[in-house]
């Protein structure tokens, strides 16, 4: 059970189960011995896909299942964990259906051959029916993709979530780094019309001066107004 847990375990036996479904479609049913005196050929054979014509888009709808399992959220898992025992009840009826009544189920390739396509006439001209083990092969898989979709409902709560990129926002820039500024650096930035002087370190990137030290300069200022001011007093 602990193994049944992994996703990937999980997800490959439903891709395995959708692939038996699509098989026993392809393979031969029922062959249908009919009466000569009434048809052309004494022998019909009705495969899966004429049988039971819903097959197909059981076991694709389930393979697409288990596909999209692999990247879906938690909720959405459940969800289709539900469609997939739907799916799987899906196949089972149908397979059930047809291999109660072949002669029902391969009415379309008795008809083709004998001319008609009232079931009743069809049943008049059937003398025997062959069964093959295709039938039980179908409804197997649909028992087993009905049971994996119980099985999802179970263990999905510890799968992992979807994967995601981890990407920065559009909002978050990188922190750009220093230019280091050479030779080859100076040359693009007068082939561009910039003066290269005004990128260089220590000076303002607005007026491309050196930064003063207001606070020292203030400092200087009224250390050099203040024999101004004693001069002032003495005059008065």
């Amino acid at each position: 059970m602990k193994r049944l847990r992994s996703r990937p375990l999980v997800v490959l036996l439903g891709l395995v189960v959708a692939g038996i479904v699509m098989l026993s479609w392809t393979q031969t049913w029922f062959t249908v011995h009919l009466d000569a005196a009434a048809a052309v050929s004494s022998t019909v054979v009705a495969d899966g896909s004429a049988a039971v014509p819903q097959f197909t888009a059981l076991a694709i709808a389930s393979l697409a299942l288990f596909l999209a399992m692999t990247i879906a959220g938690r909720v959405v898992r459940v969800v289709l964990a539900v469609i997939q025992v739907l799916l799987g009840i899906g196949i089972v009826v149908s397979g059930i259906s047809a291999l109660a009544d072949p002669v029902g189920a391969a009415k379309g390739a008795i008809g083709d051959v004998a001319g008609v396509s009232d079931l009743s006439a069809v049943r008049r001209i059937v003398t025997t029916v062959d069964v093959s083990a295709w039938p039980v092969v179908g409804i197997v898989g649909g028992v087993l993709a009905a049971l994996l979709g119980v099985l999802v409902l179970v263990v999905q709560g510890s799968w992992p979530g979807p994967s995601r990129k981890y990407a920065a926002s559009p909002t978050e820039t990188a922190p750009t780094a220093p230019v280091q500024r050479d030779a080859i650096v100076d040359w693009d930035d007068l082939s561009a019309g910039v003066d290269p002087t005004d990128a260089a370190p220590g000076k303002s990137p607005l007026s491309g001066s050196a930064p003063d030290d207001t606070v020292g300069s203030e400092s200087r200022r009224s250390t050099d107004d203040a024999p101004d001011h004693e001069e002032h007093r003495e005059h008065h």
